[in-house]
């Protein structure tokens, strides 16, 4: 057993110190998915690593966690954490730039970006996922570790609790999904 693991369980049991000892032990792996996502956001982002970090933890629980089933439901409500945290930054930045006003999206392909990623791009992806999670909740989180927070097939297949080759299936079906939504949306 992990030792993120055991922490997790002793949160479950209302243990105070294991939620204070859980931060140090997640902390290097949350950075890294923060900077990964980071790296793809926006030249003009100002938002750190270190402070979406701290804000998703926040948004979390801090200190005092709520019970977490076990490791990959904790990554999972980080990562929706994360994803929540620069949709909202998205949407501030776009009603101050453009007046609110929305955009036509191209959405060619779900892709994780080698470049930067548009507020306008991360908006619409988010409302399509919203519409993709009431049909299909577990491969919607999927697209959340995949896309806001990085995660690799494998990193995302394990958090999942799934074979890799079945992530790349859900990616796939998720993408065509998720492309067609934004499709509708950006006629409308």
């Amino acid at each position: 057993m992990s030792s993120i693991t055991r922490i997790l369980e002793g949160v479950g049991k209302g243990e105070l110190e294991p939620a204070e000892e859980l931060l140090p032990l997640v902390y290097d792996e949350l950075r890294r998915l923060a900077t990964g996502k980071m790296a793809r956001e926006a030249p003009d982002q100002t938002l750190q690593p270190t402070a979406l970090v701290h804000e998703a933890w926040l948004r979390l629980g801090a200190d005092s966690q709520p019970t977490w089933e076990n490791r990959a439901v904790f990554f999972a409500s980080a990562a929706e954490a994360m994803r929540r945290i620069l949709v909202d930054r998205a949407r501030r930045r776009r009603a101050l730039k453009r007046g609110g006003g929305a955009e036509h999206i191209r959405a060619d392909d779900i892709e994780l970006a080698d470049g930067a990623v548009d507020d306008d791009r991360v908006l619409a992806v988010s409302d399509a996922l919203e519409k993709f999670a009431s049909v299909n909740p577990r491969k919607a989180e999927l697209v959340k570790l995949r896309y806001f927070a990085g995660m690799t097939f494998e990193e995302a297949a394990k958090a999942l609790g799934i074979a890799t080759p079945t992530a790349k299936e859900w990616w796939a079906y998720s993408r065509s999904w998720l492309r067609v939504e934004m499709r509708k949306a950006s006629n409308t």
